[in-house]
């Protein structure tokens, strides 16, 4: 079946089957959080990025493989609400950016730096540290050799705009400012966005937009 990125809470889980990779997403909790189980073809090794919420169902999910690594995309308690059980049920180790880890109240075993890579079996992830949403927001992205780029964004880019900056004008410059020069000012159209609530995008449809978010400053 074709993937569409379109997943509810309580409902199936959306499988985008790439050549190498394979990208399971899953909406759970209150807060319609997506959380994301990479799974590299090669070696069977997985990787879930954001433990949001909903232990049981993420756990179903991973299955009895079980899972390698767990990134947490930023410090608000809605992305970290099962990481705890996740990680006791798993044994993964746990990512961060290094200025957000303070904030999760489970352990980081890695601190991650903008530009460091992560990997999953033999796929690679570059790290993208995107200040403003939160001080240590992080995206990952995939650029596939067989295809076009795959970007994790956390709540840093979603359809229609960047993240809440809570109406603070300097955290939302430091955040468009990220976005613009690390993401879109790199990544070509074809780069499917993978949020942290909601639908799927890509970077064609959000860029003719870029300078209507500035102006209106959200």
């Amino acid at each position: 079946m074709t993937y569409s990125g379109e997943v509810t809470v309580g409902g199936p889980a959306d499988v985008h089957e790439l050549k190498d990779l394979m990208i399971t997403k899953v909406a759970v909790g209150p807060m319609d959080n997506n959380a994301y189980l990479l799974r590299c073809r090669a070696t069977d090794e997985q990787l879930l990025i954001d433990a949001a919420n909903d232990a049981a169902t993420l756990l179903g999910t991973i299955g009895d493989d079980g899972i390698a690594s767990v990134v947490t995309t930023h410090r608000h308690g809605d992305h970290w609400q099962a990481l705890a059980e996740v990680v006791a049920a798993t044994g993964a180790r746990t990512y961060a950016g290094r200025h957000d880890a303070e904030g999760i109240p489970v352990a980081t075993d890695v601190l991650v730096e903008d530009g460091d890579v992560l990997r999953v079996g033999q796929v690679e992830l570059t790290a993208r540290h995107l200040t403003g949403h939160t001080p240590g927001s992080i995206a990952l992205v995939y650029d596939d050799p067989h295809g076009h780029p795959h970007v994790f964004t956390g709540d840093c880019l979603f359809p229609g705009g960047v993240g809440n900056t809570s109406e603070d004008p300097k955290a939302f410059a430091s955040l468009i400012h990220d976005v613009e020069t690390k993401i879109f000012d790199v990544l070509p159209d074809e780069t499917w966005v993978y949020p942290g609530h909601g639908r799927d995008t890509s970077l064609g449809v959000e860029r003719p937009h870029l300078p209507e978010w500035r102006a209106r400053g959200w």
